[in-house]
């Protein structure tokens, strides 16, 4: 594993531990050349999952947006990057197991997965995340939202 800090490709595992009801890996490592500690994670390959998008278009799932995406809705509030990161890894299982056999998912869809987990994160994330997914206009719409949380 390439370490992040200097780029030497030899370390070592210190500890290794299995998340996702055992369909991932996280390890977290510590390079021997600059003795910077990282955390990788395996995930078993499978067949990509494709995001059915509002004009029919096909895009292939990808961690990486999803967790920036995920990342601004909590920025400058109290969720840990590990919770950001399992939330990931549960939102692609979830999308997975809806999509089923065809292994696509409608984005729409997708997107109520992710409003879902932002919900038990952090509400404010939630409404940030919302306000951005569902195109709100105007102050009134992010008042209606907050309302219907608050039941």
């Amino acid at each position: 594993m390439k370490c992040p800090n200097c780029g030497s490709t030899d370390d070592r595992v210190l500890e290794s531990r299995q998340i996702a009801e055992g369909s991932s890996i996280r390890r977290r490592r510590v390079c021997n050349s600059c003795e910077y500690r990282f955390t990788s994670y395996e995930h078993i390959e499978e067949k990509k999952l494709m995001i059915v998008k509002k004009d029919n278009r096909r895009e292939e799932f990808s961690r990486d947006k999803l967790s920036r995406g995920l990342q601004k809705a909590c920025e400058k509030r109290p969720v840990s990057q590990p919770s950001i990161d399992q939330s990931v890894i549960e939102i692609h299982e979830k999308a997975n197991f809806m999509a089923g056999d065809t292994h696509e998912i409608n984005s729409i869809k997708l997107g109520e997965i992710v409003m879902d987990k932002l919900k038990e994160l952090d509400l404010v994330a939630y409404i940030r995340f919302a306000s951005v997914y569902k195109q709100f206009d105007d102050v009134k719409e992010f008042i209606k939202e907050i309302k219907k949380i608050n039941k």
